[in-house]
């Protein structure tokens, strides 16, 4: 008894549930691989960004290079401060009240930050559903299974193990399915939204550092 025979001795109920539970499953290792190489390349560029960032060369020019074509998050908060920054100097000049610029430069950031995350945060609820759905979805197979099991014995009038056994094991193999499914989404989902809590951090600390740098510069300029 294959799998393979398990699956094609199924009721169609059962298929169905069996391979919408595959596709989830192929999904969710799909997702992960994305999610986790998104990761690590938004990690090294940040690394580098930083490097840069912190070498003591001129912003504008980082801004030239980096912040005008952003290509990963650090660089996008960057380049949505000073593009506020350099407007708002442009509009007010030197006497625009400090307190409002920086308000305006750290809203261009929050706001940067949060759609920033929010790409990189895509296909998280789908990974949430699939963690806890998937296994009352494989149970639900296994109870239509085990209802049909239930029926061939009514129809036979026969009790023993050869007649229910593969209709019981067609709906334990929904079950697992499920449990397939399931638990690397749920262990995906915590693990992934752990990193990418930790990286929303990274971009925020960076924010605020940032800012501060552009508040002493505008003091000094007043």
């Amino acid at each position: 008894m294959s799998i393979l025979s398990l699956f094609l001795q199924a009721d169609i109920v059962v298929k169905i549930v069996i391979v919408a539970l595959l596709l989830a499953s192929v999904w969710v290792w799909a997702i992960v691989f994305e999610k986790v190489t998104a990761l690590r390349r938004a990690r090294r560029a940040a690394d580098a960004f930083e490097d840069r960032f912190w070498s003591g060369g001129s912003l504008d020019e980082l801004f030239e290079q980096e912040g005008a074509k952003p290509t990963h998050p650090m660089a996008a908060v960057f380049g949505a401060a000073m593009s506020e920054w350099r407007r708002s100097q442009r509009v007010a000049g030197a006497d625009m009240g400090r307190a409002g610029v920086r308000d305006r430069v750290d809203r261009a950031m929050n706001v940067t930050i949060s759609r920033e995350m929010e790409r990189m945060e895509r296909w998280m609820i789908f990974l949430a559903s699939v963690g806890s759905t998937a296994t009352f979805v494989g149970l639900f197979g296994t109870v239509w299974g085990i209802m049909k099991s239930f029926s061939a014995i009514a129809a036979l009038h026969n009790t023993s193990l050869a007649v229910v056994a593969p209709g019981i094991a067609e709906a334990l193999f929904a079950t697992a399915m499920g449990l397939v499914a399931g638990i690397p989404a749920v262990l995906a989902y915590n693990k992934l939204g752990s990193d990418l809590a930790r990286y929303a951090g990274r971009l925020e600390g960076f924010g605020t550092e940032f800012g501060a740098i552009l508040s002493r510069q505008g003091e000094e300029r007043a």
